[in-house]
């Protein structure tokens, strides 16, 4: 790795406001993946710095010093193509004992997704996944002139395994695959693992099932397991992960996909190759960096079991989540309570039909909790008047 002053938190975040301030005009921020491409007001930095940002189910605590330093060492390659890259590739596949074949990376998982679809969505072919879920796939699908087979949850939030099962059956010469997001976004609830084997085992074995982990480090159920060793049984599946999340990387665009070599050849020609070199050697740290991964999860999950009980205290029911975010059920059209909440300085998810009166609310720091939980009494008053 070559070597370089080590530099602060501070001045490395601040070097890099201040390269993408450079053109004089505040950020425009998208919503990171999703399917609408959907624009948030642009707000001048100092703003936006102000907010409480608990809509994009971001890392609140940042990148670590581990990862900082590795990423601006890096930034000797900021003028090469055929830099040294840390040897990403070869580091994801030790971390989860597949070789380097198995291993696709993307700008961010939402990449992998897009990938998924101009691979196995050719000639008019059909996804099938639960609605409400992260919707990127579904709206490639669309653009593609594909369709998107939509089974919906049950009255629990948790997905219909054998309502996919038979719609991939009802569809089979149609289907190019199945899309999984496990835990699921936005509802944060997971599918358990043997359910998870009930669906490959119930669907015909030569149909992809994409399962997206991008929320896998946040889970305590044990029910739970990743679906990766199923493709080290040869098994039809492909899974993504990214460090935006547990890594704190969502502004660096880093993610990958692990699947049988013979799907990542087929998926290959269609990845773009974007990903710099910075963010590469980030990640190689990342992954090393378990400490600061284990103090990420463990504060995170302390805080989204403080704030959703206070809002069951308050009278408002909460989907059990195993994520770094929650959706509260606030019995009313979510559309003008999001402005309402950016009035107060806080920042919360977009509507996810038709799931219009549940409210998702990412983890932050202890600070925008805090704030939040202050802007949902002054918004909901005391909430006696909800019902369960």
């Amino acid at each position: 790795m070559p070597q370089s002053d080590t530099v602060s938190r501070r001045a490395f975040l601040g070097g890099m406001a201040a390269t993408l301030t450079y053109a004089g005009s505040p950020p425009v921020m998208l919503w990171p993946g999703q399917n609408t491409r959907e624009r948030v007001r642009p707000k001048s930095v100092g703003d936006y710095d102000r907010m409480a940002k608990l809509s994009f189910n971001e890392n609140p605590d940042g990148p670590s010093d581990t990862v900082l330093k590795a990423m601006t060492d890096a930034f000797t390659y900021a003028n090469r193509y055929g830099y040294p890259d840390g040897g990403i590739t070869e580091a994801i596949a030790d971390h989860h004992g597949v070789k380097p074949e198995n291993v696709l990376l993307g700008a961010g998982s939402g990449e992998i997704l897009k990938v998924a679809d101009d691979t196995f969505l050719v000639d008019h072919k059909k996804v099938i996944g639960v609605d409400p879920t992260f919707g990127s796939v579904y709206q490639f699908a669309t653009n593609s002139k594909a369709e998107a087979l939509k089974v919906p949850l049950l009255e629990d939030y948790r997905m219909d395994i054998p309502g996919i099962i038979r719609a991939v059956k009802n569809n089979y010469r149609d289907v190019g695959f199945v899309y999984i997001c496990n835990p699921n976004n936005p509802t944060g609830n997971i599918v358990p693992k043997q359910e998870i084997r009930l669906l490959l085992d119930g669907i015909p074995g030569d149909i992809p099932v994409l399962i997206d982990e991008a929320y896998h480090h946040f889970v305590e159920d044990p029910d739970y397991v990743t679906s990766a060793p199923y493709i080290l049984e040869g098994r039809q599946v492909i899974v993504t992960r990214t460090f935006s999340k547990i890594a704190a990387l969502a502004g660096m665009r880093l993610g990958y996909g692990l699947a049988p070599k013979e799907l990542i050849a087929r998926m290959s020609p269609f990845a773009n190759g974007s990903i710099n070199a910075i963010v590469k050697w980030g990640g190689v740290a990342a992954l090393k960096d378990t400490a600061t991964q284990t103090r990420t999860r463990k504060n995170i999950l302390a805080l989204r079991k403080k704030v959703t009980g206070e809002l069951t205290a308050l009278g408002y029911s909460v989907i059990p989540s195993e994520a770094n975010f929650f959706m509260v059920h606030v019995r009313r059209d979510i559309t003008p309570v999001i402005d309402e909440f950016e009035k107060k300085g806080v920042l919360v998810g977009r509507r996810f039909p038709p799931m219009v009166e549940h409210l998702r609310v990412s983890v932050g720091t202890p600070d925008e909790m805090n704030r939040f939980m202050a802007a949902f009494r002054e918004i909901f008053g005391a909430g006696k008047r909800a019902t369960s």
